[in-house]
């Protein structure tokens, strides 16, 4: 599966994220781990390119982000948890579209390392200005929160978030990607 993704995105205080919690009140969180991957060289990452494989109870997926003009183009494949497991201790690609994707790029199928994994508890709902999540994520000794929009149009997308972040007196903080969180954090360790 492959969709444009276009989402707003601000960091949260500890207080900001506690004080949103309360609209998300009927929805049960979902807990995912995310295991990065890149090569020893960090080619992707060179690429502006992101890979993780993301587990969940009962099910996993393989993702690539490429950054387009607005958004990113993100390709998706549906993973058994014994296939992820598999890619994560084999350090290697299954076949599906994320391979071709990236075989056709040049990129090699084998040879990833896992960067490691960041865990998050993402409470997920449809609001009247896009799908929202609230998460709380772990990884290293870094506990963050981040509120993100998920939109079809940027531009309207960009002033909905402003607004709701307004009507709910939230700063906003910039907030890099999480892999980009990680991978800072990373080198502190």
């Amino acid at each position: 599966m492959k969709h444009l993704e276009i989402e707003m995105k601000t960091l949260l205080s500890k207080e900001e994220y506690q004080r949103l919690q309360g609209q998300f009140s009927e929805i049960t969180p979902i807990t995912q781990k995310n295991y990065y991957l890149d090569t020893p060289d960090f080619y992707l990452r060179q690429h502006k390119i992101a890979m993780r494989i993301r587990t969940f109870e009962n099910s996993a997926e393989l993702t690539i982000k490429i950054p387009q003009t607005v958004g990113n183009m993100e390709y998706n494949q549906a993973l058994t948890l014994e296939e992820a497991n598999a890619c994560l201790e084999e350090c290697k690609l299954p076949q599906g579209l994320i391979f071709d994707e990236l075989s056709n790029r040049g990129v090699s199928p084998s040879g990833w390392v896992v960067l490691g994994c960041l865990t998050t508890v993402r409470y997920e709902k449809e609001t009247s200005i896009g799908l929202m999540a609230l998460d709380q994520s772990r990884y290293f000794n870094v506990v963050d929160y981040e509120l993100e929009l998920e939109v079809e149009n940027g531009d309207q997308g960009s002033l909905d978030f402003q607004e709701f972040l307004q009507a709910n007196d939230i700063e906003y903080k910039k907030a890099p990607s999480k892999l980009v969180r990680f991978i800072e954090n990373m080198k502190k360790y």
